[in-house]
C-alpha cells in the first residue's frame, strides 16, 4: 500500500513542502510515482521518514542525517538504539532543567532571590528554598501564605540581613532568659513571645494569637524547626512554645 504526499504529511505531522524539499535534496525520495507523476510513498519510505524526524528532533542538521541513514554499515536497529540513547540523555537533561526551574519558582514564591553565597551569608545552615515547597503544601492558598509571598518577594539582601539580625537578637534574649531559670509562663517570657509574634506581623503576615499558638506547636512537632531553635539553646523549642501559649492565654 502506498501513500500520497498529502497523506504522509498528515500522518507524520510535517508539511507537504517539507516532503518536497526532502525529495529534492535526496534525503527522502519516494519509492514510486503515480501514473500522473505524483509522489507515492511506501512503508519503507515512512520508516526512513520516522528516522529523519527522530534525528531532526535531536538537533541533527539534514546533511548529517543523510550521512547517518545512508551509512551501509549501520542497520535500522542500530539507528533506533542510537536514537533511544540520545533521547534518554535529552530527557535526563530536560528533567534536570525542569527541576532547576521548579527550584527557582519555589524560591521566588518565598521571596528568596539571593545568590547561593548571599543565602549562606544571610541564613547560614538554614536553607529557605528547602522549606518553600513544604510551606506551600501546608499553607498554600491561605491568606497568610499569599500575603507572605507578596511581601517577601520584594525583599533585598539587606532586608533579609536586617530581619535575621532582629530574629537572632530575640533568640539570644530568649536563650538568656532560659539560662537564668525564668519560667516560660513568666511575664518576661510572654513579652518575648509577643515580640516574636510582632516580628512575624511586621515582616510576613497578619499572625493572630491562634495562628501563633499553632506555629509554637509546629516548632516542637516538626524536627526541622525544632533543630533550628535547639541549635540556639537546647530545650528552646518547647520553651518558646510554652511562652507563646501563655502569651495567647494572657491576651484572650
Amino acid at each position: 500500500m502506498s501513500h500520497s504526499v498529502g497523506q504522509v504529511a498528515a500522518i507524520a505531522g510535517v508539511t507537504v513542502r517539507t516532503l518536497h524539499h526532502y525529495d529534492e535534496i535526496g534525503l527522502l525520495v519516494p519509492s514510486g510515482r503515480s501514473r500522473a507523476g505524483h509522489r507515492r510513498y511506501e512503508d519503507v519510505d515512512l520508516d526512513r521518514l520516522q528516522q529523519i524526524l527522530f534525528y531532526r528532533e535531536l538537533g541533527f542538521p539534514l546533511d548529517e542525517v543523510a550521512v547517518l541513514l545512508d551509512d551501509p554499515g549501520v542497520d535500522p536497529m542500530a539507528h533506533l538504539r542510537r536514537q533511544h540513547e540520545l533521547l534518554a540523555e535529552r530527557i535526563g537533561r530536560l528533567q534536570r532543567m525542569a527541576a532547576a526551574v521548579e527550584h527557582a519558582m519555589e524560591a521566588r514564591k518565598m521571596g528568596i532571590s539571593l545568590t547561593p553565597e548571599e543565602k549562606f551569608e544571610v541564613f547560614g545552615d538554614f536553607d529557605p528554598d528547602a522549606h518553600a515547597a513544604e510551606a506551600e503544601r501546608r499553607w498554600g492558598g491561605t491568606g497568610a501564605y499569599e500575603e507572605s509571598v507578596r511581601r517577601t518577594s520584594s525583599y533585598t539582601k539587606e532586608d533579609w540581613l536586617r530581619i535575621k539580625e532582629q530574629a537572632d537578637g530575640l533568640n539570644a534574649r530568649i536563650a538568656a532568659l532560659m539560662e537564668s531559670g525564668v519560667a516560660a509562663e513568666s511575664e518576661e517570657a510572654m513579652d518575648l513571645a509577643e515580640e516574636h509574634r510582632r516580628q512575624i506581623l511586621e515582616h510576613y503576615y497578619a499572625c493572630s494569637y491562634e495562628m501563633h499558638t499553632a506555629l509554637g506547636e509546629m516548632y516542637v512537632a516538626d524536627e526541622r524547626f525544632t533543630a533550628t531553635y535547639e541549635a540556639v539553646r537546647p530545650g528552646m523549642a518547647p520553651y518558646l512554645r510554652d511562652a507563646i501559649l501563655a502569651n495567647a492565654v494572657r491576651n484572650s
